[in-house]
This record gives structure tokens, sequence and C-alpha cells, in this order.
């Protein structure tokens, strides 16, 4: 099945919006051009110089990893680092580079959510919701195309709340208009005031969508000038954020689930504070760096808190209200391939791609 790069693309970010990276992240395509047909995709924690041969042996010119291989931008192209060469090979070959990153750590569906469901999980929710993302549509429309109107703003993407969709309120009343002698009005006559049974309908949505909702609006509303109102909401949303919580479906010992953490991440070994020998159910976790989540996962009453890269003095910092365990970087992050494949099969079944064979974790345990 041959793709265009975009086309893959848009399919990513429809699941992990860019807008929804951190400010410091450099997400999206690093190397190609969206135009460039796709003969299969590798997918990989890490871009290095071995995946980028990895890839050409396999018949693939495109690389998705979660990691951006460039981080901090580059300068020059004299192949004095391992950045720069793993570009310099990606072009000399013709293999393009996209990355999900920030993005895809902060979806509902992305990382949290794949290493709660290899822990076995459940009760799953986001430990740090982000807030400023949402907006709300207000407008107005004559009772008899309101549902219409509607239609064309849940099929835009608004209206979705959780686990929700289709989700409105609506009022009716009566509004005034009256167009000048250039109007074209679908209701009423140019030069005279109308007065009309309308309902008032209102919507929130994620505010990247902004754009498809207001052209959604267009479509399917009859006014010549159609009236509306956008506000920016500062509520919590509680489907995007840092972190993850959940539940063991039945408490184990301590131990137990250190146990668990060393198998399922097959890490070398397990960092954690002093165990507090109290049974664990609720944990609290963030893949990569979350040692900036602990207070989060201390305030939500959490047994463990699971991530990685720890500083030795934020052990102190558990101060025996938790157990917080470090499992290693690369380890939290493995399985984040799984992800794209899932993405892309589910849209198209036919299209190659390969989770890469290449042990990138820079860290070994002796």
């Amino acid at each position: 099945m041959s793709l265009l790069l975009k086309e893959i693309i848009a399919e990513l970010e429809r699941f992990a919006p860019l807008s929804l990276q951190e400010s410091y992240d450099n997400c999206g395509l690093l190397v190609g051009s969206p135009e460039m047909p796709v003969t299969g995709a590798l997918l990989t924690l890490d871009c290095t110089e071995a995946v980028i041969d990895e890839a050409v042996r396999k018949g693939c010119n495109l690389v998705i990893a979660h990691h951006p291989v460039i981080f901090g931008g580059l300068k020059k192209l004299t192949g004095a680092n391992y950045v720069e060469r793993t570009v310099i090979s990606a072009i000399r070959q013709q293999v393009a580079i996209y990355a999900a990153h920030t993005n895809l750590d902060n979806v509902h569906l992305g990382v949290n959510h794949k290493i709660a469901n290899k822990l076995g999980l459940v009760n799953q929710q986001i430990l740090s919701p982000k807030k400023g993302l949402l907006k709300k549509l207000v407008t107005f429309a004559p009772i008899s195309h309101a549902e219409a109107v509607r239609q064309g703003l849940f099929n835009a993407g608004a209206g979705q709340i959780g686990n929700y969709s289709h989700c409105s309120f609506n009022l009716e009343g009566q509004g005034t208009f009256r167009g000048n002698e250039q109007s074209r009005p679908f209701i009423g006559e140019p030069g005279k005031v109308s007065h009309e049974n309308e309902t008032r309908i209102e919507v929130v949505f994620e505010a990247y969508k902004q754009g498809d909702v207001l052209a959604g609006l267009r479509q399917m509303h009859p006014y010549e000038e159609i009236a509306y109102d956008l506000y920016s909401l500062d509520n919590q949303y509680q489907l995007v954020g840092s972190g993850m919580l959940g539940e063991l479906p039945e408490a184990m010992p301590e131990i137990d689930f250190l146990k668990r953490l060393k198998d399922v991440f097959g890490t070398g070994c397990v960092k954690h504070t002093a165990l507090r020998n109290k049974p664990v159910k609720k944990v609290a976790f963030c893949g990569g760096s979350g040692s900036f989540l602990l207070k989060d996962a201390i305030s939500c009453k959490s047994d463990f808190y699971v991530s990685s890269d720890f500083k030795y003095h934020e052990f102190f910092d558990a101060e025996h209200k938790i157990v917080v365990a470090d499992v290693g970087h690369f380890e939290t992050e493995q399985f984040t391939p799984e992800i794209f494949s899932e993405v892309l099969s589910n849209k198209f079944a036919n299209f190659a791609t390969y989770l890469s064979e290449i042990h990138t974790n820079p860290v070994h345990y002796f």
C-alpha cells in the first residue's frame, strides 16, 4: 500500500495533535517532504544511525520515533556527533524522520495509558490535567435548522466531553435583526426588522479544532451572517495532561509489586525509597522523566509513584508518604512504538510497519 507522508502525518496528529506538545519540545516532521511516497515505516523509541540503516534494510523510507533526534536545534551538519550523523544518514539515504514526543505523553491514550495496560491497572485517569486547552462556541440558529447546525458542529469535533459525544446545551428564545438593502436574508426582508424563534446552541471543543468547528458551523448554518461567540475556558481538560493514576484490581504487598515492575519493564534494577509496609492499591506513574509530578502523586494519596530520572535529593521528597520507584527512562517508554503501530494499522491496514529491533537504551546494567 503506497501512501504519501502527509497522509501518515495527518493520522498521527489526529491521535496526538502537535498543539499538545510542551513548549520546549520539537515534535513533528524533522527530515523529509510531506509529499514523498512512503514505502514503509520503522517504529522506534530513539532515532539513531543504526535505526536509519535498519529502516533501509527493511525497505522503509520513514522512521517514526518518540524522542526527536533534533531537539536543541542544529547549526552545523559536519558529523561531529550522533545527532548530526543520524540526520546526514537520513538525508543521504532519503529516509524521513517524524517524532511524536510530549504530545504523545499528554494524550489520554498515549504513553501512560500503554504503561497502565502493561501493569494491569484499572480506573485510569490523568494525574495532572492541563488547563487552557478548551473553548466554548455559542451560536444561534432558527429552530428548524438547529439539529443540522448541531450535527455540523459534532462532525467537526465539537461536543466531546470525556467518554461522551454530541454534548450541547440548547435554549429557545427570540432573535431580532434587520438587513440593509444589500442583504439577502434567509428569513425576513431587507430593510424590515425580523423577530424569529431561534435556538441558542452551546458546545465545548478542543482549542486546536477551532478552524474545523467554525467551518462545520458555516457549512450547516442557513444565515447569510452567522452570529457566534467564542470563549476560552480555564477548565482542566481531563483527557490531556502529565502522568496517570490507576488501581490494581487486587491490592498486593510492596515486594510483589516491585517484582511486577522489574518483570514488566525488564529493567536491570529498580531504585526505590523506603518501603512503608502497606499494601499497594493506587499507583501513580509517568513515562520518562517524571520527578516533577511527585507532589501530585502524593496529594492523590497514591501508594507508589513509578517513573524515572529521579536525582538523589529528590528521593527525600517522598517523606515516607509514598514509595518512589525509578525503573529507568528507556524502560518506561519502550512500549511507545506499539502505540504508533496500533494507530497506523487501524487506519491503514495494508501499510507496512515494523517495530525496530535495535536496542537504543544508552544505559547498561552490570
